[in-house]
This record gives structure tokens, C-alpha cells and sequence, in this order.
């Protein structure tokens, strides 16, 4: 007779934050697909639609699908007629990016797209617990690039749940 594997806590909350990642990544590339977008060209929109004309630097600094510079990710999304790209009036050598006419529009129907995930995800769960597991991902994320990245993003529910000095 084998023993009972021996898994602890820690194990297991490692394993519903992976589950919960996974799950979310599929239903988000499930919705997303009628819209041929991935999640990484989807985030680039969101961000671009609420934080309006952005260098490529201040972009990277703000995504958690795509790590280092998005580049690639952005030349893309030019191809596709949904960024443009145009000089700084500020400095000559920087080129802000932003939404075209088509990538507005298309935020449009991603915020549609992505409700029922977002519903999935929150409905779950009472206002209290939303907060809660907000504020322990925030403290679990401190320091981390994603986090970092998600603190600039949403700045004042960050400051509401930042990482208390006791434990």
C-alpha cells in the first residue's frame, strides 16, 4: 500500500493560483477569438484606450501579458490599422503610439467580449471577498514586474491594498 501523498498548503494555494491563471487565459482567448486579437494585443488596446497616446516605453512599463519590450507585439497591431504611430511634438525623437479609428472601435466590442469573463471571475464572490483577494494578490505581486505594472495601472486601488510593514 502507497502512502498518502503528503501536500501542504502552500502546495495547494500554488495550484489554485495556476488553475486560476489557466482558467482565465482560456475563457480570455475564447472570447477574444471572434475578434482576432490574443490577450497580449487586447491588454496593448486596453491600455492605450484608457491611458490615451503612450511612447513604446511607457506601454512596456504598463503590460503584464507581455514581458520586456513590446515591439513585435505593437508592429502588429500597426499592421492591423489598429495602432498608429506618430512623432512627439515634445521630442522630435520619441514616437508616441495610439489608438486609430478601427483600434477605438475595437476596444468597443473588447470591453463587450470580456464581460462575461470579468462576471465569471467577480460574481463569485460578495464585494467583501473582492476586496480581500484583491488586496492579498497586490501583496503576493508586490515587487514583481506584473505587479509594479498593475500598481501604475490602477493607482488608487493599488495605494488602498499596498503591502502593510507587519504581517
Amino acid at each position: 500500500m502507497n502512502p498518502a501523498p503528503r501536500h501542504t498548503l502552500q502546495d495547494e494555494v500554488r495550484y489554485l493560483i495556476l488553475a486560476g491563471q489557466r482558467e482565465g487565459s482560456r475563457r480570455l482567448a475564447a472570447a477574444l477569438r471572434s475578434l482576432s486579437l490574443t490577450p497580449a494585443q487586447a491588454e496593448v488596446l486596453d491600455v492605450l484606450r484608457s491611458r490615451g497616446e503612450l511612447t513604446l516605453a511607457e506601454l512596456g512599463r504598463l503590460l503584464v501579458c507581455e514581458a520586456g519590450s513590446p515591439s513585435r507585439l505593437v508592429d502588429s497591431l500597426v499592421r492591423a490599422d489598429l495602432v498608429a504611430r506618430m512623432p512627439s511634438p515634445q521630442d522630435k525623437r520619441a514616437v508616441l503610439l495610439s489608438l486609430t479609428r478601427d483600434g477605438e472601435e475595437l476596444t468597443e466590442r473588447l470591453g463587450v467580449a470580456t464581460t462575461e469573463l470579468t462576471a465569471f471571475m467577480t460574481d463569485r464572490l460578495s464585494p467583501e471577498e473582492l476586496h480581500r483577494l484583491a488586496d492579498l494578490l497586490r501583496r503576493l505581486l508586490h515587487g514583481t514586474a506584473g505587479g509594479d505594472a498593475l500598481a501604475s495601472r490602477f493607482p488608487a486601488t493599488a495605494s488602498a491594498g499596498s503591502p502593510r510593514s507587519e504581517k
